[in-house]
């Protein structure tokens, strides 16, 4: 893509409070703007966006960024979708079963209308030129800047280990190889992924700034900010694969049934949607509402007095309603394990040219070309 999509950067100089408060309004004002362009001309677009292959997607994912991918996708926006299978190598009982986790999460992607016609779905550790481009992304970042990631922070300090890989320290790099390999121009990511894609983009600026000689390598891409709904896991706390509090795409009706019932709510009877002073009500009140597209208080006024057995029992049906031909799309996949090996091939090929030519650009920019 040669569309080079700027978004505000953090370099205001007034008191660190007043700079994130206009950072980040600039940020939402700058996405607004990006999302207008691409419901006028999704063609203009590339996006990479993925998951880590940590364990089966839930219902948070599904409603926080799995539903906009493939929006974007049929609006008509060139998707590459990476299974970060690289990135879990720190975790040593998701690597055990790497491959049964990746096969997972293709099952996930297919069954919710990932379209690998239109979607490119590959893995880190089938391209390999663009985990070469690590390297020189490293050199043009200090130690200080990726230590000080927001995010590497937050999980270096929530590692069960005892030390840190330094595979983890350089995930900033790693994820800006990610998205500059393809020249990706659009990032879909949360406020707490800020940091990440401009990290990116500094490195794209600092390549071409270094070794483009007036042209631009790569773009620096803009942040396509999610309006993702929060949803608490059912014990009240946030939702999480690891927490065993989620809903999954692949659970069955009965296990589906089974934790809304268990899920936590409160005393009082009377359902209203209040999410600061009921939260799990109000996220249960939400999970159907997004499920039937309606309001969270259109579902909260349906139930009235009934209490909380009577709000579990409307969530569970409409849950189970909308899951059902995901659910079935998803079985009707699983019995062909060979064709989710044949969709990665092809997406790891179709990434893997695309990185070679890439590799092979850097290279002459910066003149190591024989």
């Amino acid at each position: 893509m040669n569309h080079t999509l700027q978004t505000a950067g953090p370099d205001i100089l007034v008191p660190a409070p007043a700079a994130d408060a206009l950072g980040m309004s600039a940020a939402r004002a700058r996405s607004a703007e990006l999302e207008e362009q691409v419901i006028k001309d999704p063609g203009r677009f590339r996006v990479l966006t993925g998951d880590r292959p940590t364990g089966r997607l839930h219902l948070g994912h599904y409603f926080g960024t799995l539903h906009n991918r493939v929006r974007l996708q049929n609006l008509g926006v060139e998707m590459f979708v990476i299974i970060a299978d690289y990135q879990v190598l720190t975790d040593r009982d998701v690597a055990d079963n790497l491959t049964g986790y990746v096969e997972e999460l293709v099952l996930d992607y297919l069954a919710i209308g990932v379209d690998p016609a239109r979607s490119t779905i590959f893995t880190h550790s089938a391209v390999p030129a663009l985990n070469q481009l690590l390297l020189p992304f490293l050199s043009l970042v200090s130690t200080a800047e990726l230590s000080r990631n927001p995010t590497v922070k937050d999980e270096i300090a929530h590692a069960r280990q005892s030390s840190v890989s330094g595979l983890m320290f350089t995930y900033p790099a790693h994820q800006a190889a990610d998205i500059l390999f393809c020249k990706a121009n659009l990032v879909p990511v949360g406020q707490d992924q800020l940091p990440h894609l401009e990290l990116t983009r500094t490195i794209a600026r600092r390549f071409n700034d270094r070794y483009g000689a007036g042209t631009a390598v790569f773009p620096e891409p803009g942040a396509l900010l999610s309006q993702a709904p929060l949803l608490l896991g059912t014990d009240g706390t946030k939702m999480s694969k690891s927490r065993g509090n989620a809903i999954t795409l692949a659970a069955d009706a009965d296990e589906t049934a089974r934790l809304i019932k268990g899920a936590k709510t409160d005393s009082e009877r009377h359902i209203t949607y209040d999410p600061a002073g009921r939260p799990e009500v109000s996220s249960l009140l939400l999970l159907a509402a997004l499920c039937r597209n309606q309001t969270p208080q259109e579902v909260a006024d349906g139930i009235g007095s009934a209490g909380a057995a009577a709000l579990k029992r409307t969530v569970t049906e409409a849950v189970n309603e909308y899951l059902a031909p995901i659910r079935a799309r998803r079985a009707q996949y699983a019995q062909d394990r060979a064709s989710l090996r044949h969709i990665l091939r092809e997406g790891n090929d179709r990434a893997g040219a695309v990185a070679e030519t890439t590799l092979a650009e850097v290279r002459v920019a910066m003149n190591n070309h024989y």
